[in-house]
């Protein structure tokens, strides 16, 4: 499998978009302010304790108050808590935690007014970001996460991802971060550092070590509430978590943007920096590859499988809701079994795939095609988990039901990537009334006519809808053809799918939108 990685630069945030062998997988928006990412690291200030919870709320500058419920302070949480008072009141000079006395583990079962009280300064990072009207979820867990580990402050913990699956590895790996780690720091290995050589992993380690040194040099200097680190841009955390040999290109539309990454695969990768491309293409680089599309395909109520089928989705207050239809496919020779479980195992592979790409959390409800066969409907099962294996959110999946529904819960940390699909005619505006198509046309001329004449544009290039671009230049003696017979200068007409079905627009020599 090829994976591409393309990435939009926009004057009000980035669209990041993962192609695996050509389909999108993942859709990211990083707006301008990326406060609250997950990942972040805040010092916040204890608002309210409330016991019925079991939880607190954190005020950390955000408009809605964070939770922080006592199963995500994290056993170390009393040696994290003295270890920010100790720094707050200049007792704890330095980061190294080589001579710092641990305290003892929080009880798993207890209250959080026993170790949190109200207007207490607190660390803590930000585990979901704000979604609708809540504010961001909070552990007190700190965690830095890098290329190869993740690094655990106050714990003495090596573990290894359970993707290692050899013995040997799994040792060698645990004999190398014992050398390496110093003292009240532990260590989660990840999936890539499987084969890694010990330089590789003590740059890394040193990499997060310096971070926590910065976070506790903002620790002295910040007043609650104050981001003390702030998590990688989008567009870096996705290389840093799933950069691999599988990559074949990343692809950036902006200059700046690409120097930012190519320094930051050189410094986790070097040998994958040829892979970077600066996209200075006219055309849209999602129009380009194909990904305005696919969105636009992928994000509405009714989701197309190659073979005719479809899928509806629903999304209610408690749960989404997906229906799995055969459509108008036909098989010839097939019985209605047989074709009940092809089109399932499709449904299966597609529906994966849109989890992942919409990000869509809590539980999902899959009514697939009725099949009678207890052998179909495991085989439909084990499809589902092995789709669902290359989705870094965690998941359970449960065996369809006698009614042949199955359900499936998944994690999500953040918003769910919602993109209305449906359009509202421009020219009407859901009236259902237009003017007559002859005399838009005459109005994308009449404006033509001013640019060329009046405005003197030495180029001009019209940017429409793909059936209006099939208007203007179909046959010999297309509209085009007349308009360059009548102004004696030929006019670009691209088409995008971006567009509406009567939205245009001009632009000139240099691409730029002309405004008239």
């Amino acid at each position: 499998m090829n994976y591409e990685l393309v990435v939009d630069s926009k004057p009000n945030g980035i669209w990041i978009a993962l192609l695996r062998d050509g389909k999108l997988i993942e859709l990211h928006e990083e707006k301008g302010k990326s406060d609250f990412m997950v990942g972040d690291i805040y010092l916040g200030k204890v608002r309210k304790v409330v016991p019925s919870l079991n939880a607190a709320f954190v005020d950390l500058g955000y408009q809605k108050d964070a939770f922080l419920h006592y199963l995500d302070l994290g056993h170390q949480f009393k040696s994290l808590d003295k270890f920010v008072q100790d720094t707050i009141n200049r007792k704890q000079s330095v980061a190294d935690l080589l001579y710092f006395k641990p305290e003892k583990d929080i009880e798993k079962r207890g209250k959080i007014d026993e170790v949190v009280s109200s207007s207490r300064k607190v660390m803590v990072q930000i585990a979901k970001e704000p979604i609708s009207s809540k504010g961001p979820r909070l552990n007190a867990e700190i965690t830095l996460a890098g290329r190869y580990i993740v690094l655990v402050p106050f714990s003495s913990k090596i573990s290894v991802s359970q993707k290692i699956k050899e013995n040997k590895e799994r040792n060698r790996l645990r004999d190398i971060l014992k050398s390496l780690l110093p003292k009240n720091f532990g260590v989660i290995i990840r999936t890539v550092a499987k084969d890694k050589s010990i330089s590789d992993i003590d740059k890394d380690l040193k990499g997060l070590l310096e971070k926590w040194k910065l976070v506790h040099q903002n620790l002295k200097t910040s007043k609650p509430p104050a981001r003390l680190l702030g998590e990688l841009n989008r567009a870096s955390s996705l290389l840093r978590d799933i950069l691999n040999d599988s990559f074949s290109k990343i692809h950036v539309n902006d200059k700046v943007l690409y120097e930012e990454m190519k320094e930051y695969i050189s410094s986790i990768s070097p040998s994958q920096t040829k892979i970077l491309n600066l996209y200075t293409g006219k055309t849209n680089i999602f129009e380009h590859f194909n990904i305005h599309k696919q969105i636009k395909i992928s994000y509405g109520k009714k989701v197309p499988l190659p073979s005719g089928g479809y899928l509806i989705i629903e999304h209610t207050e408690a749960m989404h809701v997906v229906d799995v239809n055969s459509g108008n496919r036909s098989a010839k020779g097939d019985t209605q079994e047989d074709n009940a479980l092809a089109v399932n195992l499709e449904a299966a592979e597609e529906l994966a795939r849109v989890l992942r790409l919409r990000d869509m959390g809590g539980i999902i409800c899959v009514d697939f095609i009725d099949m009678h066969k207890r052998e179909n409907n495991k085989l439909l099962y084990e499809k589902m988990r092995e789709y669902l294996k290359s989705d870094r959110a965690k998941h359970s999946v449960i065996p369809p039901s006698k009614f042949g529904v199955m359900e499936i819960t998944r994690q999500r940390v953040r918003p769910e990537t919602n993109i209305e699909t449906s359009e509202t005619c421009p020219t009407c505006n859901g009236t259902g009334k237009i003017q007559a198509s002859i005399m838009f046309s005459d109005e994308i001329e009449t404006t033509l006519d001013f640019l060329i004449r009046d405005k003197k544009e030495p180029k001009i290039t019209l940017l429409v809808h793909p059936y209006l671009e099939a208007y203007f230049t179909k046959g010999m003696f297309s509209l085009r053809f007349k308009w360059f017979m009548k102004y004696k200068k030929w006019i670009n007409i691209k088409a995008t799918t971006e567009n509406h079905l009567v939205e245009y627009y001009f632009l000139d020599k240099n691409n730029n939108k002309i405004i008239i």
